[in-house]
């Protein structure tokens, strides 16, 4: 593979050799493809693992330093090794720093290491790029120091890495997505107590197409930290009435009759999003298993109105790529994914139609935005995984 020579002759480059045996990994990005910003509130969600992703190359030194480098950024570092890691300067590098740090607070003694990056996944688009990169490290320094961490545990890790590096109150949908994927499947993840299944996915004649706003955005800046707080304070209402302590546990009916309960009006519009979309992802998943894709793209279209509506964390440029979706013919549904406040969104969309749906979108969008888009084709993958070893 190309890319592979290519990244084995930068890490030489960088690092000239040593003797030391070398791995390759590979973290997915993910897709979410309905269950949005339910996550960090018990409920429900159906993400899947792509094709773009993030590699890895890595191998053990004798000296006391952690070195960091990424094809995709300019910018390196060299950390000693002590006894914690703290944030550095260069943003990248707090994603693979916090996940060492992870390791150290679990007592398993970190050595040196040398690591190159490079990431295939769009940039700012919201589709995991700091979860890929975190749990690809995860999964690599596990092996290399025989850890012994199974999956689960290296997807928590990922998480915890997130909120204490990246201050991001993420929930653990990304991370668990990126680590437990599988090709032409989605994963059925109740965040409460991560129990999950895998749901095929039956794309018989569609595609599922990612439309890129190109909007600038960043997780850590946004609103993302300010919808959790709000959900919080939705618990804290509601909590008066009914024995709950996230909103995942509570069901529409009795969310509908009490809702009441909530004084402030943006809150409980917060709350009725969060509720509403854990049923539309039941239904999305009796949908799939039936092979009704009609009705997944009718779930799809009404969970991003929500999102617009009730969360308020689409926007001019997502909801310009959905309106101008939703007009083509062959179209079965389209929505925003992942945070928000620009990203990307999704659209199930007939394969004959794929080049007219990129044009059409395409020009609309430059007309109304100003931005362009850029469109890719997402193929349903499997999660983390070593490449190769030399």
């Amino acid at each position: 593979m190309q890319e592979t020579e290519n990244l084995r002759k930068t890490f030489t480059d960088l690092y000239g050799t040593d003797g030391n045996e070398q791995f390759l990994f590979f973290a997915p990005g993910r897709v979410n493809l309905i269950g949005e910003h339910t996550d960090y509130n018990g409920g429900f969600v159906l993400p899947c693992a792509i094709q773009y992703g993030t590699y890895l190359l890595i191998r053990r030194t004798e000296e006391r330093v952690i070195k960091l480098a990424s094809v995709n950024d300019p910018q390196k570092t060299v950390i000693p090794i002590t006894s914690q890691f703290s944030k550095q300067s260069v943003r990248w590098c707090n994603y693979p720093l916090g996940i060492l740090e992870q390791f150290l607070e679990k007592g398993l003694p970190v050595g040196g290491m040398e690591l190159l990056f490079y990431g295939d996944i769009p940039n700012n688009a919201g589709l995991s790029s700091s979860a890929s990169i975190e749990v690809v490290t995860a999964f690599a320094v596990n092996h290399l120091l025989n850890g012994g961490l199974d999956l689960l545990d290296l997807v928590k890790m990922s998480q915890q890495a997130e909120h204490e590096f990246a201050g991001v109150n993420c929930g653990i949908m990304d991370q668990f997505a990126v680590g437990m994927g599988k090709a032409n499947h989605a994963i059925f993840l109740n965040c409460s107590n991560l129990e999950y299944k895998l749901v095929p996915v039956p794309l018989s004649g569609y595609k599922l197409v990612i439309s890129n706003t190109n909007k600038p955005r960043s997780l850590a800046d946004s609103k993302y930290n300010e919808r959790v707080a709000e959900c919080q304070l939705a618990v804290a209402f509601l909590a008066e009435r009914f024995h709950i302590s996230k909103l995942g546990d509570l069901g529409f009916p009795q969310f509908f009759k009490a809702q009441e309960i909530i004084p402030d009006k943006v809150v409980r519009k917060r709350a009725r999003h969060v509720i509403s979309e854990n049923q539309r992802v039941l239904a999305s998943v009796s949908s799939l298993l039936k092979g009704d894709l009609p009705q997944f793209g009718v779930l799809m279209n009404a969970s991003h109105d929500s999102l617009r509506d009730n969360y308020e964390v689409t926007g001019f440029e997502l909801d310009t790529l959905v309106e101008e979706a939703r007009k083509i013919s062959g179209v079965l549904g389209s929505r925003m994914t992942g945070a928000g406040f620009g990203g990307c969104t999704v659209s199930l969309v007939r394969e004959d139609v794929i080049p007219v749906f990129i044009e059409k979108v395409g020009k609309e969008y430059k007309a109304k935005t100003g931005l362009t888009a850029d469109f890719y084709i997402a193929e349903i993958g499997d999660g983390v995984r070593m490449i190769e070893k030399s």
